[in-house]
């Protein structure tokens, strides 16, 4: 497990490093001057201001300098400093990130509480009315964006029941009721590609598991249906549904980039939104980074927790 653990981390961060650089290449392809956008509130700037302002931020070096000496500072873990306020873009991510985290392990949950009953149901129901509606509701909620979900839900909440979130963002520590009242809609949103993705899965598996020879032989036996189905079928049903929560996360971590923007929640996701429209290269590669160092470790701890799910496993 050591030996497996360690080879999964060294994949992971060799990854990092590709997407880092796949990312630092692209934003220098994107059309625009940087230095020029940042001096617009300036229009009578000279052409020395502006190669001063470049020389300033290191944009005046070549492309490959400039990739190196990137390079060089993220092995010390060093995002450089912001374009526009000149603060470490650490700081930034350390006071952004415990929001975006929140609201995604959120919907992590909510997705399950609401998938894993909804896939139990429609495997135990097969070809029931119940089972095709759960199943057309899953495939709703695998197509429905959760922007324009989120956007439905304020519309609609809003007009008839005149009730809306909270304008102001508040931590848990502050006020714990009007932090989680503030995060209910986008959470939900986020959970729902989540619960239909889950309910699919866990569906899909059960069934497999229940017509298994193994099943049949547990019954046999004579256990009760209840041990049947969440003692034996169950704990086998849940291996493909962990495989897929990992890809659930990278989805949800990618949701809160327009979500967060919409509800006015100070997290990553509105960070990077910001970054991207003023064009802050550190602040934009600081937090792709952060949000690739998350789903490589959510999928090594998913890997992790197949050999805890099913004994069968061994690395």
């Amino acid at each position: 497990m050591i030996m497996f653990t360690s080879r999964r981390l060294g994949y992971g961060l060799l990854v990092l490093g590709l997407v880092a650089s796949f990312t630092f290449l692209t934003l220098r392809a994107i059309p625009g001057d940087v230095v020029r956008l940042q001096l617009a509130d300036a229009p009578g700037a000279t052409d020395e201001q502006v190669a001063q302002r470049a020389a300033e931020l290191g944009l005046d070096q070549p492309v490959l300098s400039q990739f190196l000496t990137f390079m060089s500072d993220l092995v010390r873990l060093d995002f450089g400093t912001s374009f526009e306020d000149g603060r470490p873009v650490l700081e930034h991510i350390t006071e952004r990130l415990p929001a975006t985290l929140e609201l995604g392990l959120l919907a992590l949950v909510l997705g399950l509480l609401l998938g894993i009953p909804l896939g139990v149901a429609s495997a135990l129901k097969q070809n029931s009315l119940l089972d095709q509606a759960m199943r057309i509701l899953a495939v709703v909620g695998m197509s429905v964006p959760n922007f324009w979900l989120a956007l439905l839900l304020i519309t609609f909440l809003a007009q008839w029941f005149g009730w809306s979130a909270p304008l102001v963002y508040a931590s848990p520590g502050e006020n714990l009721g009007q932090n989680l009242t503030h995060l209910a809609l986008p959470a939900f949103a986020l959970a729902v590609g989540s619960m239909a993705g889950v309910a699919r899965m866990l569906r899909s598996s059960m069934l497999e598991v229940l017509g298994s020879n193994f099943i049949r032989t547990v019954r046999a036996r004579g256990a009760s249906e209840w041990n049947v189905l969440f003692k034996h079928a169950g704990r086998n049903s849940l291996i493909p549904v962990f495989s897929l929560l990992g890809l659930q996360v990278g989805s949800i971590l990618g949701g809160t980039v327009i979500l967060e923007s919409i509800f006015s929640i100070p997290g990553m996701g509105s960070l990077i939104f910001d970054a991207v429209q003023q064009r802050d290269y550190p602040v934009v590669l600081g937090c792709v980074i952060v949000y690739g160092g998350l789903f490589i470790l959510v999928n090594l701890i998913v890997d992790v927790l197949y050999a805890i799910v099913d004994p069968r496993i061994r690395y």
